[in-house]
């Protein structure tokens, strides 16, 4: 078993691929491009005007009919779920997809090409910390119509099971499983996408499946092949002879697997819960899955992480020793009280640190905020929270006490409750980016009482003082 990476990572120069639409049948170039910490999967339309960019979003998705599309101010991206399996599957975390047309290249239908094309870049790691949401009860979603089902369930790795049953004799009942990502590239990669023949008839009448030929797609018999049907086929793929295999698929191509179906429905999965934009620690199971209930899912667990990582307490214990004491933070800090808003630090690495504050009725800012309704004012709370975030900065240099931290920017800023005396704030402020020339950027949260207080995004620099 590889050792998973804990740094974030991107590709180390740009790569080129072209082919066709599966759907739209247009030509299409794309592009992969290497992107910054956290910029997370993006697509680029280069051939519209202004050249707009598209999160690979699960909020963005608009259509799951014929595979998962996105839509944002009118642009689409249509069929992402190879390309991002393709990303998730060599643990790239950042990487910008442009494109000349809404639709990648459909390449033999899988995420080979893809995987191919991105090795070839070369995969390259960055200095930000990889971000990764572990899960610690099991999430479901159900769809009652088809009986499809999506459990996620604690695990030590990024695990995923699937189980398709299409209730038909020439494609029974398939699984497939990966325990590790890294078996992604040769388990599941070679996978390709597969139909029914009625499914075929029908895009075919409707002219819904113009970049298709019978080297992108397995297509599985499941009714009597006509002689009108197999004109037809002839016609659209441009075969001279079309026949039908022992094991009821067309000829036009050998299974890289026995269950390549179910393989293939589990390279969906993970391309399409690439749209919650966090990595997994946890097991999923997907019963029946398929492009609507992936998205479902994937929305369903996008705003539970939101959620939860808004307001997660830091499990700190508050009687051990701190990392630094009061008289510590004022070697590193200049102010001094009753200006001093943190009383202790509890946690200090290179990407956050954590702090505390007891707030008492002693408060001086408390006899006119309010008299007979003591409230800690928010502004505060911020400053406490940048105090807090100045000991992560100045602990960067060899000299803090040569050095002042003043405050550059202060953005989305929310207060969710009040804090009064009797109060234990906890703070926590993680590193949006690396720190670069003493200015850093930092996602500020305070809790009391096992709750969200306050909240900001913090941009802070670090000076050093003249002497004199």
């Amino acid at each position: 078993m590889s050792e998973a990476r804990a740094q974030q990572c991107t590709i180390a120069k740009e790569v080129t691929l072209t082919g066709v639409g599966l759907h739209t049948g247009a030509n299409v170039t794309m592009t992969f491009k290497p992107a910054s910490e956290n910029h997370g999967y993006k697509f680029k339309r280069v051939d519209l005007e202004g050249e707009p960019v598209i999160a690979a979003d699960a909020s963005l998705v608009t259509n799951t009919q014929r595979g998962t599309n996105l839509e944002k101010n009118g642009v689409t991206i249509q069929t992402t779920e190879h390309v991002l399996a393709a990303c998730v599957g060599l643990e790239i975390d950042n990487i910008l997809i442009e494109l000349n047309a809404s639709e990648p290249p459909i390449m033999d239908g899988s995420s080979k090409f893809f995987v191919e094309a991105l090795e070839k870049a070369g995969i390259q790691e960055q200095e930000g910390c990889r971000n990764e949401y572990v899960v610690k009860e099991v999430i479901s979603y159900v769809d009652e119509e088809s009986g499809s089902e999506i459990i996620l369930m604690p695990a030590d790795e990024y695990q995923i099971t699937t189980m398709v049953d299409f209730g038909t004799k020439v494609l029974g009942t398939q699984n497939a499983s990966i325990k590790h990502l890294s078996e992604f590239k040769e388990e599941i990669s070679d996978s390709r996408t597969f139909s029914f023949l009625h499914e075929i008839e029908m895009l075919l009448e409707h002219g819904l499946i113009k970049g298709g030929d019978l080297n992108n797609a397995i297509v599985y018999v499941d009714k009597e092949l006509s002689p009108k049907t197999m004109e037809k086929l002839r016609v659209a793929f441009n075969k001279e002879h079309i026949a039908v295999k022992p094991n009821g698929i067309l000829d036009n191509l050998t299974l890289h697997h026995p269950n390549e179906a179910a393989r293939h429905k589990l390279l969906d999965v993970i391309g399409d819960l690439a749209l919650i934009g966090t990595r997994i620690k946890g097991k999923v199971i997907a019963n029946k899955p398929g492009h609507y209930v992936n998205t479902q899912f994937a929305k369903k667990l996008q705003k539970i992480i939101k959620t939860e990582r808004r307001n997660h307490v830091p499990d700190v214990d508050l009687h051990a020793p701190p990392v630094k004491d009061v008289n510590q933070i004022m070697e590193m800090l200049p102010h001094r009280p009753p200006f001093l808003l943190v009383d202790k630090i509890l946690e200090l690495t290179d990407t956050y640190v954590i702090g505390m504050k007891n707030v008492t009725m002693n408060e001086p800012f408390f006899v006119g905020h309010f008299p007979g309704a003591p409230v800690m004012p928010g502004v505060l709370q911020i400053e406490a929270m940048a105090q807090t975030g100045g000991i992560l900065v100045l602990s960067t240099v060899p000299d803090p006490e040569n050095y002042l931290t003043y405050l550059l920017k202060i953005d989305n800023v929310r207060y969710k409750q009040q804090v009064v005396p009797g109060d234990t704030l906890i703070f926590k402020l993680d590193l949006m980016s690396p720190i670069r020339r003493g200015i850093c950027q930092m996602q500020a949260r305070a809790y009391a009482n096992g709750r969200l207080v306050s909240e900001a995004e913090i941009m802070a620099q670090i000076v050093k003082v003249k002497n004199n």
